[in-house]
């Protein structure tokens, strides 16, 4: 069943953790907040269709270089920081 209703806030948790199960991965690991974060930071400076692209690829960098905590951050860090930079966010 597929609706375009937004998932509501509150919700999110359960969002997390049917898909980590789904995808065999452990929730707890996943920084919701700091890819949010990265997530607005990028749709706010570069485009809104960027801000999932981007969370793909900060995956994808944390994955390869380890998939710890440090990775995860140091990844999303490089993120924010070129979207904060970004020439369109200063027109």
């Amino acid at each position: 069943m597929s609706t375009n209703v937004p998932l509501p806030p509150e919700a999110l948790d359960e969002w997390l953790a049917a898909l980590a199960a789904r995808l065999d991965l452990d929730p707890a690991v996943v920084p919701t907040g700091l890819l949010l974060d990265v997530a607005r930071d990028v749709a706010h400076n570069v485009a809104r269709p960027a801000a999932p692209l981007s969370l793909f690829l900060v995956g994808l960098a944390a994955a390869r270089n380890g998939g710890s905590a440090e990775d995860i951050s140091a990844a999303s860090a490089a993120a924010t920081e070129l979207a904060l930079g970004w020439p369109a966010a200063a027109e």
